[in-house]
């Protein structure tokens, strides 16, 4: 692997390799806390040797490698400050914990450490909301900023969640196993929100210069299939596939040649994945015949498939979205669903209904420092001839955006209502 700038290659494959990195750590280590600072550890060392020695070929083995070194030297200096034999073991023996013992494998449908973390940190000890934290800090890539955002919340208060999490799973000495089937349905709900989270942060990037993070996508839609296969009865596991499935066909077709984003009215559906749609909607029905059909994540697939089946963004059936998203917010209440609901309506009923709907979201403190509450009233604004509120909104919109990519569509956007 050969690259003029090591900085940059040890980042990229720091991103693609990290969370694959602490699951085999954390499950050699059996602590979170101590797998997670070993794969920092490894990464400090990739960016002090790669600029002079070059980047190696297998850069995923270089880290492992270097991380598992660590491991060992740090087993061995609490061996001799402690004595703690029994607990420690032989250094020899630790190299080959790195690959499934036997006697788990034997009951290991997956042999996949990241499903395998995601369900020891959705373990029951910890509240739900550090289940999802915890796991996407860890797995999902997302900086503990995204993931605040991504809450709705304070960073410190994620912050705080995050390292109460790590605290209590060494406290109550979580295995890092995959739990029987019988154990499996009481975390299954942060699972899929976890899952969910990470292709959503890969489908809209919450910050940086890429719109879209496409390995975050592909590894989440992965889990997801993974786990339909674990759990085949479950209806919210198709749910969630065929949710990722169908947005997931629209990948090639929301950037443009030079990363400038293409919105979904915009884009050339001959680029929309035909396998990915027929996967998604083979998925949904198999959620409807395990009578799923109004789950959140049903539901959601339900909406996307709308889209999917319209050959011409002006086909769309956006009275049945409308429709959908009203059911949605029975079932799982959330002001951005309403805020989704507003797009939907100002499509089906004209954009003074959207409008009405979204100005009973202004005040709502989760939406506060929410870009896209502003960006949608804009957009509506702007169809209804109310050019300098809607510039005004755009702006607005703009400055509350992480993400570059997105920020210059929203001032481009601005400046077009200027020229009206």
């Amino acid at each position: 692997m050969e690259t003029r700038d090591p900085h940059r290659a040890v980042e990229a494959v720091w991103r693609i390799e990290a969370p694959r990195l602490i699951a085999a750590l954390a499950r050699m280590l059996r602590d979170v806390g101590l797998a997670e600072e070993l794969a920092q550890d490894a990464l400090v060392a990739a960016l002090e040797h790669w600029p002079q020695q070059g980047v190696p070929d297998n850069p995923g083995a270089w880290l492992m490698t270097t991380a598992r070194r660590r491991a060992i030297d740090r087993r061995r200096h609490e061996r001799l400050a402690s004595e703690k034999l029994a607990t420690l073991g032989d250094a020899d023996e630790l190299l080959p914990m790195a690959e499934p013992d036997p006697s788990q494998v034997a009951d290991d449908t997956i042999g996949d450490d990241l499903l395998r973390l995601i369900f020891t940190a959705c373990h029951p000890v910890l509240p739900r909301e550090a289940q999802v934290a915890l796991t996407l800090r860890l797995l999902g890539g997302l900086s503990t900023d995204e993931i605040a955002r991504a809450f709705l919340q304070p960073e410190p208060t994620v912050a705080q969640r995050i390292v109460r999490a790590k605290r209590a799973l060494a406290t109550a000495q979580v295995a890092f196993e995959l739990p029987p089937p019988a154990q499996r349905g009481e975390r299954l709900e942060a699972v899929l929100g976890v899952i969910y989270l990470i292709f959503n942060e890969g489908y809209a990037a919450t910050a940086g210069a890429d719109w879209m993070r496409p390995a975050l996508c592909e590894e989440a839609l992965r889990l997801g299939r993974v786990l339909a296969g674990l759990m085949p009865r479950e209806p919210e596991v198709h749910g969630l596939v065929a949710l990722m499935e169908l947005q997931a066909s629209r990948a090639s077709a929301r950037i443009a040649a030079d990363g400038t984003p293409i919105l979904l009215l915009e884009q050339d559906r001959a680029r929309w994945d035909t396998l990915l749609i027929r996967r998604g909607l083979a998925a949904l029905e198999q959620a409807r015949r395990l009578g799923g059909e109004d789950g959140s994540y049903a539901l959601q697939a339900a909406i996307a498939a709308c889209h999917a089946r319209a050959r011409r963004g002006e086909d769309t059936d956006w009275a049945r979205i409308a429709a959908l998203y009203a059911r949605l917010a029975e079932v799982a209440p959330s002001p951005v669903i309403e805020l989704n609901r507003a797009v939907a309506l100002g499509m089906a009923q004209g954009p003074a209904a959207g409008l009405a709907l979204v100005d009973t979201l202004r005040e709502e403190p989760r939406l506060r420092q929410y870009h896209l509450l502003p960006a949608v009233r804009a957009d509506l604004l702007h169809k209804l001839g109310r050019a300098p509120e809607a510039r005004a909104e755009f702006e607005r919109a703009a400055a509350l955006t992480r993400n570059e990519r997105e920020r210059s569509l929203l001032l481009a956007r601005a400046a077009a209502c200027r020229e009206r």
